[in-house]
Formats: C-alpha cells, structure tokens, sequence
C-alpha cells in the first residue's frame, strides 16, 4: 500500500476550514465576531456561559461551556482549545460582580489563555480598549493593561485589538448613548475633551475576521481601530442626534466634580454604561494611531448611522466632525 503524499496532506490541511474558538461570542462583539467569522466560510466554536442564547441564534455553531472568571491556569484551557487554529476572546465586563472580578476576566484568566495558546500553536486574538495607561486610576483599565502585558510576554502568536467606541445593535452603551442623543437636555462634561474615533460593531467583526485569516500575527500585535472622524462627545451626540431629527438639543455644561460624583454613583447602583473608568477615558484621546480598519477591511469604514433611521437634512451653518486620513489620527470597554 503506497504511503500518503506529504503535499496531499499539506493541500488537504490547507482546504480545511478555519477553526475559530469566539470567547464570549453571544455577548455585544462576540455575535458581530461570530456572523463575520461564518460568512467567510469559517468554522465556528462559541465559549459562553449563555446555552440558551447561542441554541436560538447560532445554530451553525458548537457551544463550548466556559466561565471565563474560572479558568485562570493555563491547563484548564486545554478542553476548550481542542481542534481550534484561532481563539477571538471578546470577553469583558463593565462592573465586577460577586465572583466575577476585574483582575480574574482581564487579567488572570487572558494570561492563561495566551500560554495555553502559545503551547499549543493556537494564535490569540484579543480584544482590548484604546488609551489603556499606567497610573489609571481605575481597577477596569488596569486590570485590561495588565491583561494586554500578560499576552505580550507570552511568546504565542497573538494580536491585541484596541477598538474605539462601538455603535451598533446590541451595544448597552451604543443602545444608551442613542438614547441620550434623543433627549431635547443634554448635560456635558466640562473635562469630557478627548476625541473619540466611533466605528460600527459591524466593521469590527470583519476586521477580526480578517486577522482570524492571516497565516500568521506578527504584523499585527497591536491593532488600533477606529473610523475616520474625530468626534467631540457633544459633537458625537449631535451626530446621533441627526438621525432621528433636524432640532439640535440644549447641550448644558456640567462641571467635572459632579460628572465624576455621577460616575461613582453609577459604579454602585450598576446603573447606566457611565463609569469612572469612562469618566477617565472621556478626557483622554480614544484614537487609533495608527487606524488599521480601512487596512483590514479593504475600503472605508462604514458611517455611524441608525440601522434605517431616515436621513436628515442638516441646516446650513450646522456643525460636523471634521474628516481625516485613516494614518492621520492623533474606550469605552470593548462591549
């Protein structure tokens, strides 16, 4: 009996499907992750802890039971990572919750991930938030730097991607940001100056999937997304604002101490997507530099627009977010 062919082997490897493992894939950007990874002919696994959400939405895909918070050594990712060639992890969490704390789903149990990744030759696609920096003082953007430094010294094939603010459906800040832009009374931060460089949800699962594609992530370890206007948080709600009416709303300052006071109140009561975490990141730059999205998505990102919302004339003299070149730019949490 002759001996199978290496380069049969090699071709039949190669005309297999990818095999994707989407972490949180039922949550906010793991379903945008998931329906770009299946239209491109990928073969998907989910890691969630929501059975019932992944048997009425995504019945192409195998669930992986996982409680991300519980795996925090690299041996007890292992049954996870049976037959897959890429994870995408897209799980975070806004506020900790009993059990669930910010070090353990940021910090320990990406860590693990990414040396069981690396041992097994599985690459590593991380999900991340723009303008993460030292002395923070926040346990949710420490605890998401000190993720991204545990994946870099790991030695695997990994990239890190930082997204800026997310709009689309599912989104709980998208869904609240939206919501506000609606109202004829808006309160400003005084302090909320940095830019924010706003994408679809949409645009960011393809992008991952494009990563999901690439033989190999060197070129791409650190991974700034975003779209290609620099908005103003007032100026930001002014734009969505636009798809629903032609009125401009009353946009009131609001002095820092008491923006800060409403984060920490809104920490306590688990109320609203505000945080101090966003408190801090609304007085800083949340910009790709540089923005890779157009690089992975071969042409333009998409506008932020409401999904059917009519398109309103803007009057003559009404203020809009300046254009810039994708290589031009100077977090939200990433879902």
């Amino acid at each position: 009996m002759p001996l199978p062919d290496p380069a049969d082997s090699s071709q039949n490897a190669s005309a297999r499907a990818l095999r994707v493992l989407v972490l949180g894939g039922t949550g906010f950007i793991g379903r945008h992750a998931v329906a770009a990874l299946h239209a491109s002919g990928t073969q998907v696994s989910i890691g969630s802890r929501h059975p019932e959400r992944h048997e009425s939405n995504y019945p192409f895909a195998v669930l992986r039971l996982a409680r991300f918070e519980q795996l925090l050594h690299p041996d007890a990712w292992a049954p996870l990572l049976k037959d897959v060639d890429v994870v995408v992890n897209c799980v975070g969490i806004l506020r900790q919750r009993p059990n669930e704390s910010y070090d353990d789903v940021h910090h320990r149990a990406p860590a693990a991930l990414a040396v069981a990744c690396a041992g097994a030759g599985i690459k590593l696609i991380h999900t991340s938030a723009l303008a993460l920096h030292e002395g923070a003082q926040s346990r949710f953007l420490s605890s998401k730097l000190l993720g991204e430094y545990a994946i870099e010294a790991s030695g695997g094939d990994y990239a890190i991607v930082r997204p800026s603010l997310l709009d689309g459906e599912g989104g709980f800040g998208a869904r609240w940001l939206r919501g506000l832009s609606r109202s004829p009374i808006q309160f400003i931060p005084r302090g909320a100056r940095g830019g924010i460089a706003a994408m679809a949800a949409t645009d960011l699962g393809q992008a991952f999937a494009a990563l999901a594609a690439l033989p190999s992530l060197a070129s791409h370890r650190e991974v700034e997304l975003g779209g290609t206007r620099r908005y103003g948080y007032a100026e930001y709600l002014r734009e969505l604002r636009a798809d629903y009416t032609g009125t401009r709303a009353l946009q009131i300052p609001l002095p820092n101490w008491a923006a800060r006071l409403g984060a920490h109140v809104c920490d306590a009561l688990h109320f609203s997507p505000f945080s101090y975490g966003h408190w801090i990141l609304l007085q800083r730059d949340n910009m790709p530099s540089p923005n890779r999205l157009p690089e992975l998505l071969g042409r333009e990102p998409l506008p932020i627009r409401s999904p059917g919302a009519p398109t309103i004339r803007r009057r003559p003299g009404a203020v809009h977010a300046g254009k810039i070149g994708p290589h031009d730019l100077p977090d939200t949490p990433a879902g």
